[in-house]
């Protein structure tokens, strides 16, 4: 009897003592995990990282200089987040801006925006410069092979004051807002300006005078805007041959314009008038004056993409002209047709044809455009 109680009393205490044992290890292992875990802070949870590329085959048969290649549009690569009150975003772009086998890789965006107010915001860094509804337009959604042609000539995309492609942006500060919000909470008034440097991306202001840019829309109906838009300012550092001396030359724009956007259906149309003199040639940095294309220029565009198979397949079809000396002589104009295929929301495929007519050549010629989009 006394053995069993001996034994009895044995097994409680190794019982026990495997339970303090194990109590001890689990404690240890809550300790080392509490120890371990690492606080991420709200910004960084914030961050989201997201890009979309673009390939492209192209086609013209313009007299003496037939064209066909493939081609890699552009890749762009995104990080957007929040701090507190402040939305950020970086964003590098890699595209063939300077022409096929020439790739540029850049810093197109990198800004941060107060947005604790909708009648009242604050963005500064490289952005969109605030001029026309097309040139804040995201590629990929735009809908096109390009952006119109005045819009790449007078929106500091390839400008005609030789600014290098650009993509519309500039470093500088923005004021915008949206006010008077109906019975539904949809506000009817929009505005924005901005001061910028006047040199296009990733540049210094060369001659200390900065570009004023502004524009206000209303929205009186849903999915309806109606704007207007003016730009003052200039170009330091252009060459005069005549005197041989670099000097500033003037940037003084206005555009007018409309469009309807709701349910698939997109109709735009935009007017753009530029006065101040223009480079040799648009775009690729040049800083040489050409006074024979005199100081005026302007051009307009007007399309409509509307639905033929709700999220599926869209028909499109856009006009546009681009004047370079605000003449009919100087004139290039597009008869654009096409259709956009959406295989998923991420993946599209967009076609289209052109007839182009340059009044000073007299001629026209035939062009094509296929992409395939995606974005990740």
């Amino acid at each position: 009897m006394k053995k069993l109680t001996w034994l009895f009393a044995m097994l409680i205490a190794s019982v026990g003592t495997a339970n303090a044992e194990t109590l001890t290890e689990v404690e240890a292992t809550e300790a080392a995990q509490e120890k371990a875990t690492i606080e991420v802070p709200a910004w960084v949870k914030n961050i989201k990282f997201s890009g979309y590329g673009m390939l492209q085959y192209q086609g013209e048969d313009t007299e003496g200089a037939h064209t066909n290649t493939f081609n890699l549009r552009l890749a762009r690569f995104i990080l957007d987040g929040k701090i507190g009150d402040f939305d950020w975003r970086a964003q590098i772009q890699g595209t063939n801006a300077t022409g096929p086998g020439q790739p540029t890789v850049q810093l197109v965006d990198l800004y941060a925006e107060w947005r604790k107010y909708p009648e009242f915001k604050i963005r500064a860094g490289q952005f969109k410069r605030a001029f026309t509804f097309e040139n804040p337009t995201n590629p990929i959604t735009q809908g096109w092979y390009s952006y119109a042609m005045v819009v790449n000539n007078l929106s500091a995309f390839g400008d005609r004051t030789g600014e290098k492609s650009s993509g519309g942006r500039d470093v500088g500060i923005q004021f915008s807002g949206d006010l008077f919000p109906n019975a539904n909470g949809r506000r009817l008034f929009h505005y924005q300006i901005g001061v910028y440097n006047g040199e296009g991306i990733n540049a210094k202001d060369v001659d200390n005078r900065k570009d004023i840019i502004g524009g206000v829309w209303v929205m009186p109906i849903k999915g309806v805007r109606i704007g207007a838009f003016g730009w003052t300012g200039s170009r330091g550092g252009m060459l005069d041959k005549t005197t041989g001396q670099t000097i500033s030359i003037e940037k003084n724009r206005y555009a007018l314009s409309a469009e309807y956007d709701k349910d698939e259906y997109t109709f735009r149309a935009e007017y753009i008038h530029s006065q101040g003199w223009g480079a040799a040639k648009a775009g690729n940095n040049i800083r040489e004056i050409d006074y024979s294309k005199g100081d005026k220029a302007d051009g307009w565009y007007a399309f409509g993409i509307v639905p033929v198979v709700k999220g599926k397949l869209h028909a499109k079809a856009r006009y546009q002209t681009y004047r370079s000396q605000k003449e009919w002589t100087t004139s290039k104009s597009m008869y654009e047709v096409g259709l956009n295929y959406y295989f998923t929301k991420n993946l599209q495929l967009n076609a289209e044809y052109g007839l182009v007519n340059e009044r000073s050549a007299h001629k026209n010629h035939n062009f094509v455009d296929v992409e395939l989009d995606f974005r990740f």
